[in-house]
């Protein structure tokens, strides 16, 4: 034990090597920063996955500019059939839908005309970052790819069928009166009876189906016997 302690004193009282010096030039060398896009910057790649972001482009506003005006929109429609089709099969376990898709790329698509900002900027930056003037753009196309995941997920399966059946109300009409639970009774008969199976989530329930209120027993006064005669 007496020898452990003692090496371990000489390997603490042994003397360091020194760090090699700094060259004198190093010191007056500029700061280098890392201006790439952080993982809280808002990216084509946050909008696709609904994340929370943050606006850290530093494009500055200029003048009007209807060649940026139409590069913005281009931009924009260009990525509508990519993120549409993604949504609607990430929601639908890699089951595609047409009708659905072409419903989301309409919509995304009239989303854009709040993103030209006239051309005073680039919509998205050199890094893939979203301007910070994009904001309202940004919100409007997220919104529209999270309604599209919705109706992907509660709606597509019973339009489908409904388009197959004949039920009246399909279409763009079908996604968006299903997914809020406001078909007509016409629709919601129909497809309760030719599309159960798939369009039971979004069905009312029928009073069949609940438990009716039990009623209290009412007691029935029983008459009086033995009443004497004067």
């Amino acid at each position: 034990m007496k020898a452990i302690l003692v090496s371990l004193f000489m390997l603490g009282a042994a003397p360091r090597e020194a760090p090699p010096a700094m060259p004198p030039e190093a010191l007056a060398a500029p700061p280098v920063s890392d201006d790439s896009p952080t993982a809280w910057s808002c990216t084509i790649d946050t909008l696709r996955a609904g994340k929370e972001c943050v606006f850290e482009s530093d494009e500055r506003r200029g003048a009007p500019n209807a060649e940026q005006d139409a590069a913005n929109r281009k931009t924009l429609k260009d990525l509508s059939r990519v993120l549409c089709t993604e949504v609607v099969a990430n929601a639908r376990d890699g089951r595609t839908d047409a009708t659905l898709v072409t419903l989301c790329e309409r919509r995304y698509v009239s989303a854009t005309e709040q993103c030209g900002m006239d051309g005073s900027t680039p919509v998205v930056d050199a890094k893939g970052r979203f301007a910070a003037e994009a904001r309202s753009c940004y919100r409007g196309l997220a919104t529209v790819l999270q309604e599209t995941q919705l109706m992907a997920t509660v709606a597509s399966s019973c339009c489908e069928c409904a388009a197959r059946r004949g039920c009246p109300g399909t279409g763009d009409r079908c996604y968006a009166e299903v997914s809020q639970q406001m078909s007509s009774p016409a629709t919601l008969a129909c497809l309760s009876e030719r599309c159960e199976d798939v369009c039971s989530v979004v069905l009312p329930t029928t009073g069949a189906g609940a438990r009716s209120t039990p009623k209290s027993p009412v007691k029935e006064r029983s008459p009086r016997s033995g009443s004497a005669s004067l």
